[in-house]
């Protein structure tokens, strides 16, 4: 649980030049709360990199002001901020034992040597690692050595531990384990967690909040629910998840519920957005998009003068190009009569008989009004 203590970090009003009109980070302002795991999620490039390492000291501000704990930290040096730093690519030394990697840290930083050997035995035991304090980093694999890295960081007892793409060298499945450990790891000690990730999936599976960057702004700020679900922009909206997109021109907007039409979906389309958003809905004549998720698309055989589905449900047509079975689910790309390529993800509810469609076939794709997310720009 995120407390409502004062922030542990706070950015106020940021920014990172490296040269004239090349700014990597543009005017960040955010607090990040004590046992938070936040995560900057966004492309390369977006500045997200940078803002981390600007929290860790290896870079300075162009401008703004860097708080941890309340205290200005913005010209501190890295060895004197209570955070640590878990790279990409582990920065394990290959000479030392596990044990010894792990102890580098206090050794270094001149902590009693009785203290050390009771510390490392703690950090290995967090990870999972205990039996591991002898060997070398060639004897481990790629999720080892990366529990290796974390040890090293936690040893310290930072007050933050930053991670820079932790997993990203990592196979799916070894990704998928190491994301559960991170999550074990931030409820079991009890400090502030910043992950810096390209990954939306990673982001979504370990995050309590989740910032996404663009062009070296925050876009966005939000639960991965909040994020995927009701994304502000076209940005968040296409690079958290995959979704379907129809440009068009509203025609009607009753309450919450806007009335659009689109010349690429050859349809009108309708989206019942959250009250919450009132004040923010397009009106008539303007331009907008509407957008849907994959997975909330239905899929099936096309019906003589078919219009408006049941409850009102937005209904398309057009023809099915490719199915792509991925096990859980199945993919279906289906091109409607204006051309366009709509995107379908479909449970595989029986293990026998498959879909309804195959390629080839003219079918219906269609969805509820509240699936819709509509967005300006």
């Amino acid at each position: 649980m995120i407390s409502n203590a004062p922030p542990v970090i706070r950015f106020l009003d940021v920014s990172k030049r490296f040269a004239p009109g090349v700014t990597a980070v543009d005017g960040v302002s955010l607090d990040i709360a004590h046992n938070e795991f936040f995560a900057l999620l966004g492309p390369s490039g977006c500045g997200k990199t940078t803002l981390l390492r600007m929290l860790a000291g290896f870079e300075m501000p162009s401008a703004g002001t860097v708080l941890l704990d309340g205290r200005d930290v913005t010209r501190v040096p890295p060895n004197r901020r209570p955070v640590n730093m878990v790279f990409q690519n582990y920065a394990v030394f290959p000479h030392m034992t596990v044990g010894a990697n792990v102890a580098y840290g206090l050794r270094v930083s001149g902590v009693p040597r009785r203290e050390i050997g009771p510390r490392v035995d703690e950090a290995l035991a967090l990870v999972h690692l205990s039996e591991y304090a002898g060997r070398r980093p060639h004897q481990l694999s790629g999720g080892q050595l990366q529990r290796v890295a974390l040890a090293r960081a936690l040893i310290k007892r930072p007050r933050v531990l930053l991670l820079d793409e932790p997993l990203s060298a990592l196979d799916r499945k070894l990704r998928e384990g190491m994301q559960l450990e991170l999550v074990r790891l931030r409820h079991e000690v009890g400090i502030t967690f910043v992950m810096v990730t390209h990954d939306q999936e990673e982001a979504m599976s370990v995050a309590s909040r989740i910032g996404v960057m663009d062009r070296g702004r925050l876009v966005q700020i939000g639960s991965a629910g909040e994020v995927y679900e009701h994304p502000r922009t076209r940005f968040v909206a296409d690079f958290v998840g995959s979704i379907n997109l129809f440009e068009g021109r509203v025609t009607a907007v009753d309450g919450v519920t806007v009335r659009l039409e689109s010349e690429e979906a050859g349809a009108g389309l309708t989206a019942a957005e959250d009250h919450a958003r009132a004040a923010e809905l397009p009106g008539p004549g303007d331009r907008a998009w509407l957008g849907v998720r994959p997975e909330k698309l239905s899929v099936g055989r096309a019906r003589p003068g078919a219009g408006s589905g049941v409850n009102g449900a937005n209904v398309v047509t057009g023809t099915v190009l490719e199915l792509a079975y991925l096990g859980e689910r199945s993919i279906c790309h289906v091109r409607l009569a204006g051309g366009k390529i709509v995107k379908a993800s479909l449970p595989n509810e029986r293990r026998f008989g498959g879909l309804d469609v195959s390629a080839g076939e003219s079918v219906e794709v269609s969805w509820a009004p509240a699936s819709s997310i509509l967005l300006r720009g």
